[in-house]
């Protein structure tokens, strides 16, 4: 059934840690903003502003020191259906996070193994089929250590449609790959938003990639402790007053 609203939506969030002996260390605040469904959405900004941070705060793994989480139309602190809603989510961490023992194949099946009852031959027919999705088809029987970082990427987001989510969640997808890589995997992106019609959020830092995926990006910078910029990458890069806003899409020294 289609969610009326947005798929996604993110209330006054903030994040601090404390340390004892250094007092409290402020990450982000007054963090907000929607998601709507078919969009690919893009949470950018410099190292440590707090990217992935907010991508674990929005997945159930942090919770926010204030604010709140909306995923799917559910509430995720305090999550009582927490569990539900994290089998219409599919999650690819910025590792991969791919299982070393296991085959391709076998990390894809994992999630059908854990959350549906189905027979082991459709949970092999669906994992080969993801796999297929994501251009690994010859490539199902092989370890993680025997396959390209680019690869391991495709096989951790292969992983993450196990379950047919409509919302996907990918964590620097793009990092450590040479740029002919990079460019095939936002094209993944942007074939896999097309053919499943599914919503994505990314976190990065590639300008490239920004640029060729995004509908809308939001902008965490460190030293303002939240957001400074929101709305189109283009128009951002094209028609920001903001100096921190221009020297990110220009790729000039702060």
């Amino acid at each position: 059934m289609a969610l009326d609203g947005p798929v996604l939506e993110v209330r006054d969030v903030a994040q601090s840690f404390s340390t004892e002996g250094f007092g409290t260390r402020l990450i982000y605040e007054h963090v907000s903003f929607s998601v709507t469904a078919g969009e690919v959405f893009v949470i950018l900004g410099g190292s440590g502003c707090g990217k992935s941070t907010l991508m674990k705060q929005i997945i159930g793994l942090l919770p926010p020191t204030a604010g709140s989480v909306r995923v799917l139309g559910h509430d995720m602190y305090p999550g009582d259906d927490r569990g539900d809603v994290l089998t219409r989510i599919g999650v690819m961490f910025q590792s991969g996070a791919l299982f070393g023992s296991m085959t391709l194949l076998e990390n894809v099946m994992l999630p059908l193994q854990m959350h549906t009852d189905l027979p082991e031959e459709a949970r092999v027919a669906l994992a080969r089929a993801k796999l297929g999705l994501v251009g690994l088809a010859d490539s199902t029987e092989l370890l993680p250590a025997e396959i390209s970082g680019g690869m391991a990427k495709r096989a951790a987001i292969a992983r993450a449609l196990a379950l047919d989510p409509p919302l996907l969640f990918l964590d620097e997808p793009s990092a450590g790959l040479d740029p002919v890589t990079s460019a095939g995997l936002d094209q993944l992106i942007l074939d896999l938003r097309d053919i499943l019609r599914a919503t994505f959020v990314v976190v990065t830092h590639e300008l490239a990639s920004i640029l060729a995926i995004a509908d809308r990006c939001l902008m965490l910078d460190r030293g303002a402790h939240g957001v400074i910029a929101l709305g189109d990458p283009r128009a951002l890069r094209d028609g920001s007053d903001d100096p921190r806003v221009r020297a990110f899409f220009r790729r000039e020294a702060a």
